[in-house]
């Protein structure tokens, strides 16, 4: 099944935390489709917090979404995110589960696809680069349809910067 996860990273060397996460997940699972990278302006975040870079990478998983939790978490932790942490602290690397082929999921630890997702600017438009027309299980709308009628976000950018072969759609 085709798998989104959006990568994200306020802190140190933000092109570089991505590219790792993007080469971990691409050794692992072989990476389909790669985003170009945003710079955005936090959300929810205190004052002061540093601007993200974001991206959204796609690849084959027919495994069960608790175990890619999991890898995700690890990855995290290898790169230095303490697993306890605040909401919307800044963070080396940030990895979210966005969805996972037609799969609708919602547990204690997990819920699929991600409930925030249609209402982020910060995903929304890097998954428009590699998925425009992709229409979330319980959604009626395309990822370009629903990021048309969010507000911009100030500062939002593309960054010059890539962590992997970008493959956008013709």
């Amino acid at each position: 099944m085709l798998t989104g996860i959006a990568l994200g990273s306020n802190l140190g060397d933000r092109l570089q935390h991505l590219r790792q996460a993007h080469d971990e997940l691409a050794a692992r699972h072989g990476v389909v489709r790669c985003s170009r990278v945003y710079e955005t302006e936090p959300v929810g975040c205190a004052p002061g917090t540093p601007a993200y870079l974001n991206a959204v990478v796609e690849f084959d998983y027919d495994g069960q979404p608790d175990v890619l939790l999991e890898e995700l978490q690890a990855i995290e932790a290898r790169m230095g995110r303490p697993s306890r942490h605040p909401r919307n602290a800044p963070r080396t690397i940030d990895l979210d589960l966005l969805y996972q082929g037609s799969l609708i999921l919602q547990n204690s630890a997990l819920v699929i696809p991600h409930p925030q997702l249609h209402l982020r600017r910060f995903v929304l438009a890097p998954l428009c680069d590699i998925r425009p027309d992709l229409i979330l299980p319980g959604l009626q709308e395309t990822a370009a349809e629903l990021l048309s009628k969010l507000p911009p976000l100030p500062q939002a950018a593309v960054f010059s910067g890539t962590i992997g072969d970008p493959v956008v759609p013709k």
